[in-house]
């Protein structure tokens, strides 16, 4: 059965609104996940024989229907986060200011043009996702770049800690 790594947008980050990681992981047992780990705010390891898709979406509105207002949900596989931390464009970054922003869709080859960088940001895309390397940290950064907005970031961190607990996982197996 494979793992998925679900992560939440705008959940514990004055958005969508306060979700205690106990409630996320009942609500994952509620859908019949299985295995189901937390990882930090926002952050879901499970296992499922549905479709990453189907997935995605019934968790999606399962936590609109507790918190209120769906909050946008992105679903990783195992491969697809360690081909994210095996193809990160700006080796030399510090991890914690090197951020992976998770998209639901794929972004238009175009979506970087309209890219404002006033602290030397710099961002590469790369399918679901966009890499953004913030040189002073992303706290202050001026960046604007709209085709972040549907989605949600993790620190190269972090990623690399979710791809550990999915091999872990998997190869536990």
């Amino acid at each position: 059965m494979p793992v998925y790594i679900a992560l939440l947008r705008a959940v514990n980050v004055g958005g969508t609104g306060s979700l205690p990681m106990a409630e996320l992981k009942a609500i994952c047992e509620g859908l019949c996940f299985s295995d189901v780990k937390t990882f930090q705010s926002g952050n879901v390891l499970f296992r499922s024989d549905e479709a990453e898709k189907t997935v995605e979406e019934r968790l999606d509105e399962a936590l609109g229907r507790t918190m209120g207002k769906r909050p946008g949900v992105m679903v990783r596989t195992r491969k697809e986060l360690d081909g994210i931390v095996a193809d990160v464009p700006f080796p030399d970054a510090k991890p914690n200011f090197l951020l992976v922003y998770f998209l639901p869709e794929k972004a238009p080859g175009d979506a970087l043009e309209t890219m404002v960088a006033p602290d030397g940001e710099e961002a590469k895309l790369a399918g679901r996702e966009i890499y953004v390397h913030y040189p002073n940290g992303s706290g202050r950064s001026k960046l604007k770049l709209p085709a972040l907005k549907p989605g949600t970031s993790r620190n190269l961190n972090t990623v690399r800690k979710l791809a550990d607990m999915a091999a872990a996982m998997e190869d536990g197996d």
